[in-house]
């Protein structure tokens, strides 16, 4: 008797873990640069420092790279391994995992914590929305989009947004670090 109360509490305690407002409860399929299919849960227990662009953009997605090379290259090393830092296409249509990769590569992003991510139109959609990442398609070459970078809580909880170009991320570095040490 004993030991099914245990096992109950133990269901009970795992069921808590993803709360309503988790990415984790999302069913979408992505695939990731080395064409494997995943779903955000497979990231879970990992501190997600995510950014929406499209490989093709001379824009803003080059400064955002940039940014999230910036905050990769500044967090603590004891706890990097806690880490994924991930990049969601918005331009599925071109950014097959074939140009994903070479792109990862072109950017010395191609190894840990670096994933890069594309699903369907509408997966894409929900997940920006998600975001709160809006984006149009412009021209046939060119999506006009907003600049965030997004961090998630090992529960795919969103903790912290940085907004802009280039803008100074010791706060976003500050909410990693400190979600980082709440992984045991």
């Amino acid at each position: 008797m004993m030991q099914s109360c245990n096992q109950k509490a133990k269901a009970s305690e795992k069921d808590t873990v993803v709360s309503d407002l988790s990415i984790y409860n999302l069913p979408s399929q992505w695939t990731n640069q080395n064409g494997q299919n995943i779903e955000m849960k497979d990231l879970k227990g990992k501190v997600l420092v995510m950014v929406m662009i499209y490989t093709s953009c001379k824009a803003a997605c080059p400064r955002l790279v940039a940014d999230m090379r910036n905050i990769e290259q500044r967090l603590p090393e004891k706890g990097k391994d806690k880490v994924k830092m991930v990049l969601v296409s918005i331009d599925p249509e071109v950014d097959t995992p074939e140009r994903l990769k070479a792109f990862a590569k072109e950017n010395k992003m191609d190894s840990e914590p670096w994933v890069f991510l594309r699903s369907t139109e509408e997966n894409t959609r929900e997940f920006a929305a998600v975001l709160s990442v809006n984006y149009k398609k412009v021209s046939p070459m060119d999506f006009s989009h907003s600049n965030i970078i997004s961090v998630f809580n090992a529960n795919g909880e969103l903790v912290y947004q940085q907004e802009g170009l280039g803008v100074n991320s010791d706060p976003t570095i500050a909410k990693i670090t400190e979600e980082i040490q709440k992984i045991n």
